[in-house]
């Protein structure tokens, strides 16, 4: 993780192998989702965004959940304030 309080952005790299998610959870503000690595699908609701390398995600202000595709590297940006 990178930024502490006192920053504007926070960032975290996320590894996730492949059949594996991060479980619904409630976004701590605007965010976005840049797929280093692999293959992930960002899930909200009813909708679904497939994500490979090099695709910039927009994490939807809801509660959502990110599924691994494939064995896979993500960098999560934070806004905070």
């Amino acid at each position: 993780m990178h930024g502490g309080l006192d920053t504007p952005l926070r960032q975290t790299l996320i590894a996730l192998v492949a059949g594996h998610a991060l479980a619904e959870h409630a976004s701590p503000g605007a965010a976005t989702l840049q797929v280093l690595r692999g293959r992930v699908r960002l899930v909200a609701q009813d909708r679904s965004w497939p994500g490979v390398a090099g695709d910039l995600l927009v994490i939807p202000d809801a509660r959502h959940a990110l599924h691994a595709d494939e064995d896979s590297v993500v960098l999560l940006t934070v806004a905070r304030g």
